[in-house]
């Protein structure tokens, strides 16, 4: 299905779990990830909650036309889906990207959120950040996704992963490169991360409950990216997911729908 963003772009939305139930869960995606990224932890909530996927403009089956967005305007789009679903308050979780677009919506718009769930995320940049964007922005310039996804697997996937991996290393590889994410479309979502100021005192606004989880071997956004956040963040909770990395809608998938449900009063 899709909805209209206030600048007539279509965005792609699924209408997941229990439709009658009276709370809703949005899921926000990672920079390169789309609805499906979501679809192992889909069963943990689908009896007791309403489910809504999305892709961000420029992600999966979204539109990909147009002028990058800053997080602000995805903060815009998420509210678009919600109108669409007709869905006045929502429990927000988000993933790296998806967790910056989850930051601006609570401070924008906290009046659409119930509670705040961040996955992998950050307020500011380090110098060791900047190394890693550079290096991720050049491989997709030089040669394309293909090299980028080759160049990202170390920063987002743990070491114990590729000892069990839930989806082998090659069958991740082409589902990705099956994704429908062109060159383009991610240089516009990267561009937003890259253009962020450092966004810790406007945290400082956000008044909903707010649970932070980060992984104990995350190597892109370290964990004392994630403790910032959780402190500038009023009353906001903190849970580490041991020998977890960035991925964890994918690499610790029980852990962290446990983590939530406690959270949520399961």
């Amino acid at each position: 299905m899709f909805a209209k963003t206030n600048d007539g772009l279509n965005i792609y939305y699924e209408l997941k779990g229990n439709l009658e139930a009276k709370e809703t869960i949005i899921f926000l995606n990672g920079l390169s990830q789309a609805t499906v990224s979501w679809y192992f932890m889909v069963p943990c909530f689908e009896n007791k909650y309403r489910i809504i996927l999305m892709d961000f403009i420029f992600q999966g089956q979204s539109d990909k036309t147009g002028e990058w967005r800053t997080f602000d305007q995805h903060a815009e789009d998420v509210i678009s889906v919600l109108k669409a679903t007709n869905t006045s308050k929502a429990i927000v979780v988000g993933i790296s990207y998806g967790s910056l677009v989850a930051q601006h919506l609570a401070v924008n718009h906290p009046e659409y959120i119930s509670k705040l769930i961040l996955l992998s995320t950050f307020a500011h940049k380090t110098p060791y950040f900047e190394v890693i964007e550079h290096a991720w922005w050049n491989a997709l310039q030089i040669g394309g996704y293909p090299l980028m996804f080759d160049i990202m697997l170390p920063s987002v996937l743990s070491e114990e992963y590729f000892k069990n991996p839930l989806i082998p290393v090659e069958t991740l590889r082409q589902l990705r490169q099956e994704s429908n994410l062109s060159k383009e479309a991610l240089f516009k979502l990267m561009t937003a991360t890259k253009n962020r100021p450092d966004y810790r005192n406007e945290l400082k606004k956000i008044k909903v409950p707010t649970l932070v989880i980060h992984g104990e071997k995350d190597t892109l956004i370290t964990l004392s990216m994630g403790v910032e956040v959780a402190n500038q963040i009023p009353n906001a909770k903190f849970v580490i997911i041991p020998n977890a990395g960035h991925t964890l809608n994918l690499e610790k998938v029980k852990e962290v729908c446990i983590e939530i449900l406690k959270f949520l009063g399961e």
